[in-house]
């Protein structure tokens, strides 16, 4: 996948699944994702998500739901995705799910823009964001990362969203991000 000054993004492993269930059981995580937000239940619940994920990356390799992996311990922050985007008309989305324990570290912003880079070195012209009005840490993400603000939408995921957009020729390169 690529790499960041502090992270690797890659695939999730399957060994990874408890990390998937305690980052994706969490309401304070889980509220902000679909349309309907429900948090993991169980252990194979996660065992699925991962299982599905790895089948979804290997059949289209430029996109990915990945894991980002701090590299000062190894752990796994969290998950960041740059993905069709559901009920879309051919957009991608970019987007991320950290675990509280890695809130508030810039990781969100520096692996989005990873993500982003990644994208466009796949030839995108445009990539989406999309999140809830109320949450503001993903809204702040957004404007770091430069996207345009489009207002409010319904179109995705069957709830009224914030939209972004940023187009290739107005991308700040993805600086610290190295497909690998």
């Amino acid at each position: 996948m690529f790499e960041t000054e502090r992270c690797i993004v890659r695939d999730w492993r399957p060994d990874e699944a408890q990390r998937v269930f305690d980052l994706y059981s969490r309401w304070e995580v889980a509220k902000w994702l679909g349309a309907t937000p429900r948090p993991l239940e169980t252990l194979e619940e996660a065992e699925r998500v991962v299982s599905r994920w790895a089948e979804l990356n290997a059949e289209a390799p430029d996109y990915g739901r990945w894991a980002v992996e701090r590299r000062a311990d190894g752990v796994v922050a969290g998950t960041v995705l740059l993905v069709p985007i559901p009920d879309g008309d051919g957009e991608v989305e970019v987007g991320w799910h950290f675990h509280p324990d890695s809130w508030g570290q810039g990781l969100a912003t520096e692996t989005a823009r990873g993500a982003l880079g990644w994208g466009f070195g796949t030839g995108l012209q445009e990539i989406l964001a999309v999140v809830r009005p109320d949450n503001t840490p993903s809204l702040n993400v957004c404007r770091r990362l430069g996207m345009e603000e489009l207002g409010r939408t319904e179109r995705f995921y069957g709830t009224e969203l914030e939209l972004f957009r940023v187009r290739a020729e107005a991308s700040v390169p993805a600086r610290s991000a190295e497909a690998r």
